[in-house]
């Protein structure tokens, strides 16, 4: 049902400079791939065919990145590097691509309108760029579950620590499945003590063409539009849900979050594991 997916990418990454300063943060790697791959690829696991990236300046690396790259095919080609040739190109054919411009830092939910033309009033899945989830099951597909069963928007949950929900936006539910819960009200980074749960929003969702319609209601005080606004809107007189997903968060927008990842990534690809769990254990264990 649900074919397109927005990955809004237009943020300046300042959490992660200098290093941001030249490349988008999007594109920083988790052992040999980019962020922004890992999450492409969670979408085209999902049933995903078309990709719509919300760019601003100094995002072509990820245009690149996802475009063939013809000269250095050739030079590869040139030293008998088939294997190689092969993995960049399968970038390319992921998905289809298609590029739009957020021409003023306005907020994610104006990042979202700046696609709106190329979604239409069809469903579609939103995911940002620093969540990355390690599952069996991709996460978003394992939202589209709820979303077919309901067909009312869908957003991803996490429960985190009580010491954390000042850091989120954080849900009150009625649980009304596995891991399936009907969204009563939403709460913006709640003071400590104040949260109605522990369930978190973390950055996946499904979307409605009624969401879209909020979005564009919004005028803002602050200047920018916020899709949580467009969501808490909508709970006055329509449904959203959540879907508390299986697999390990890691929040790449924070340089511990993109730390982690890269080591539990780095223990798993078959390239590393061996040698870098050897390093780890004699870092842990120098006498030993």
């Amino acid at each position: 049902m649900i074919k397109k997916v927005i990955i809004p990418v237009a943020g300046l990454g300042t959490r992660f400079l200098p290093a941001t300063k030249a490349q988008p943060k999007e594109m920083l790697p988790i052992v040999d791939k980019p962020i922004i791959q890992y999450l492409v690829e969670e979408a085209v696991a999902a049933g995903i065919t078309e990709v719509i990236f919300v760019t601003g300046r100094g995002k072509r690396a990820i245009e690149d990145h996802f475009d063939y790259a013809y000269e250095l095919e050739q030079v590869l080609a040139h030293r008998g590097k088939k294997e190689l040739i092969r993995a960049i190109r399968e970038i390319s054919n992921l998905a289809s691509f298609v590029y739009v411009r957020q021409k003023e830092p306005k907020g994610d939910g104006d990042a979202l309108l700046a696609a709106a033309h190329i979604v239409g009033d069809e469903p579609c899945a939103v995911l940002f760029g620093d969540d990355i989830v390690d599952s069996k099951v991709p996460c978003l597909k394992q939202m589209m579950g709820t979303f077919e069963k309901y067909n009312d928007p869908v957003v991803a949950l996490e429960e985190v620590k009580q010491e954390e929900t000042s850091l989120y936006g954080i849900v009150g539910t009625t649980k009304v499945g596995e891991r399936v819960h009907e969204i009563k009200h939403i709460v913006e980074k709640p003071a400590q003590g104040k949260a109605p749960s522990r369930l978190a929003i973390v950055g996946k969702y499904i979307i409605t063409k009624d969401i879209f319609r909020e979005l564009e209601k919004l005028n803002p005080k602050s200047g920018e539009i916020r899709l949580a606004d467009a969501l808490k809107n909508h709970l006055t007189h329509g449904a959203v849900y959540g879907y508390q997903f299986k697999g390990t968060r890691y929040d790449c927008g924070s340089k511990i979050g993109f730390l982690k990842a890269v080591v539990d990534f780095g223990l798993k690809h078959e390239e590393t594991k061996r040698e870098f769990k050897h390093y780890l254990n004699k870092r842990m264990h120098p006498n030993g």
